[in-house]
């Protein structure tokens, strides 16, 4: 059956259990849709209906949050923040209502690809480091309770200005990477074995969050993601009877594809109901992970309604060393999402990234973060790899799910006490869904090693060694936190992160080894992968309309200007130089 008629007939179907009236749209046959390939039941520009849309953005909202919530967890302490202070839910609701704007820029404006931007992990520890500088060290814990709750306020708000400009500052990098081309024109390097350890690293970097996250009760973990699997692997083709009305014909039984749509929503559900029964039984203790009853003290104190703004917290402050410091967040974020981006083209159905959509990508990442950073957020902003895993695991690929989930965000980062019922999710159950979508992620970067030569003793070399040594690296550098003295504390905390990033290192390793090491391009696979991507690809016409801006492409089509701008969909590679070259020459 045609991609088209599949997804129109499913949402015939819920029209119809809605009591809605069907229009000449509906009909297969008077609307045309091109064929995608990929076996996804949503493609990037495909509509669903909108009460599909909201429950598929429900499950990507789920999916991010307990990334999002676990950033501040380790934030707040660092800040000076005692645990019972109210603003820390306001400091969660900042991040979520900045990642609902950004997301939404994003999807929209920017690469126009189906990812969330939000809070990262990368940002925490440029962050630690920075605090960790003799200036911005906590006093002692008995002069802390000693002081008013003005002079604490004070002294994390001190704190949080100073992150806020430095991420804000920093990121002024990664947008002029991005929508000067800067990044577009180095593309040509990033080969196959660049994105596999990059993005491959992620999810093995992050398995000790996941172990954290799941041992907590690792019976409900293995339910969760053994639901997980089942339900998305196993019973995608399952379709459950519903009854639904009509006015034509009355009351009916509809087949309705439950377990393929939303399998991670269906999972939740389950084992926090589980975990709520094992609560009112007390077959858990007082206090274990797994009680619904653990966070309740999150809805209670968290306001009704608070809008987030831009220096909530004070006048960010600026300083040499944070900015160099945050830096190296930056450069990783940048590098991985390079990474993200064709791999979510691929899961998604979606014609390869052009490179005015990776530039403007990027740039609006930087962008976000900017923002991020004047919103107080204490965090920059970056694709979410969980995010990427769920479009593998739901198979829904669709722009306009990720937009209604940005509103989604925005609503929840309003509403406090809306937000923070997602945010008692019992940690075992969070941990689960881990172990699914840290391992999709780490599958889909060594999916890109199909282009090589695996029986190359080069390229095995290459893999091994830009996999495994960032591991032991990184985990040195954990352990010997203060072993890099050059003198200047600032090289020293730029030093600290770089070294302690995994991400950065696997992918400039790859990077690097796969350049200089002498092999062909059939051995490196650039052919295959240059085709897969289309890197060399000049502009406008690539991809369609799919990277288009949703609004004004006839203005920016009649400007022969735009086609020198690197973020602009007109754009065509090359052109400004032949330009500076012929007026050179004459």
């Amino acid at each position: 059956m045609p991609h088209h008629n599949v997804h129109v007939g499913l949402e015939n179907m819920v029209r119809d259990m809605l009591g809605e009236p069907e229009t000449s749209e509906d009909v297969p046959g008077k609307q045309e849709s091109e064929a995608r390939e990929g076996n996804v039941t949503y493609g990037i520009d495909d509509v669903p209906a909108w009460y599909l849309c909201i429950f598929m953005a429900l499950q990507h909202y789920l999916t991010m949050i307990g990334a999002i919530v676990a950033i501040p967890f380790i934030l707040c302490p660092a800040l000076c923040m005692q645990e019972t202070d109210p603003d820390r839910s306001n400091i969660i609701s900042t991040m979520i209502f900045v990642t609902g704007l950004i997301t939404w820029l994003q999807a929209t404006f920017g690469c126009r690809l189906p990812i969330v931007q939000g809070g990262t992990i990368s940002f925490l520890v440029p962050t630690l480091a920075i605090l960790g500088l003799p200036a911005w060290r906590c006093p002692p814990a008995e002069e802390l309770q000693a002081m008013t709750d003005e002079e604490r306020r004070t002294v994390w708000t001190s704190r949080m200005c100073e992150l806020s400009g430095a991420i804000a500052v920093s990121a002024l990098f990664q947008v002029f990477l991005g929508y000067f081309g800067v990044i577009g024109s180095m593309l040509k390097f990033v080969t196959p074995l660049t994105i596999a350890p990059t993005v491959a690293l992620v999810g093995l970097t992050l398995f000790d969050h996941a172990a954290e996250a799941a041992s907590g009760q690792w019976g409900i973990a293995a339910g969760t993601f053994t639901l997980l699997t089942v339900f998305s692997q196993c019973m995608g083709g399952v379709s459950v009877p519903t009854l639904s009305w009509k006015r034509s014909t009355g009351c009916s039984v509809q087949w309705f594809p439950l377990f393929k749509l939303f399998p991670v929503l269906l999972t939740i559900a389950i084992m926090w109901f589980v975990c709520l029964i094992l609560t009112l039984t007390n077959a858990l203790p007082v206090g274990h992970p797994a009680r619904t009853d653990l966070k309740l003290v999150i809805i209670e104190d968290a306001p009704w309604f608070r809008v987030p703004y831009p220096g909530q917290w004070g006048t960010p402050t600026v300083s040499v060393a944070g900015v160099l410091g945050m830096l190296a967040g930056v450069l990783a974020c940048t590098v991985e999402s390079i990474s993200y981006y064709p791999t979510t083209a691929r899961m998604c159905a979606a014609p390869p990234p052009p490179l005015h959509a990776i530039n403007r990508g990027l740039g609006t990442e930087g962008l976000g973060t900017v923002l991020a950073g004047l919103w107080g957020s204490g965090n920059g902003t970056n694709t979410f790899g969980e995010n990427v895993g769920a479009i593998g695991v739901t198979k829904v690929g669709s722009r306009r799910v990720i937009q209604w989930a940005a509103g989604l965000m925005v609503l929840q980062g309003v509403v406090g006490k809306l937000g923070a019922v997602f945010i008692i999710i019992p940690q075992p159950v969070v941990g689960g869904l881990f172990c699914v979508m840290f391992g999709m992620i780490s599958a889909f970067g060594l999916s890109a090693l199909q282009y090589v030569d695996l029986n190359s003793s080069r390229n095995l070399y290459i893999i091994g060694f830009s996999l495994f040594f960032p591991l032991v690296l990184t985990r040195w550098m954990a352990v010997h936190s203060g072993v890099i003295q050059t003198g200047v504390e600032a090289l020293d905390a730029v030093l600290q992160v770089l070294l302690s990033t995994s991400i950065l290192v696997g992918g400039v390793l790859g990077c690097l080894l796969d350049n200089l090491i002498p092999g062909t391009d059939e051995e490196r696979g650039l052919a295959a992968w240059a085709k897969e991507m289309a890197l060399e690809a000049a502009g406008a016409t690539q991809g369609g309309d799919t990277y288009d801006f949703p609004v004004g492409m006839a203005l920016i089509r009649r400007w022969k200007w735009t086609s020198y701008l690197p973020f602009m969909p007109t754009y065509e590679a090359g052109k400004f130089t032949a330009l500076l070259t012929r007026k050179k020459d004459s």
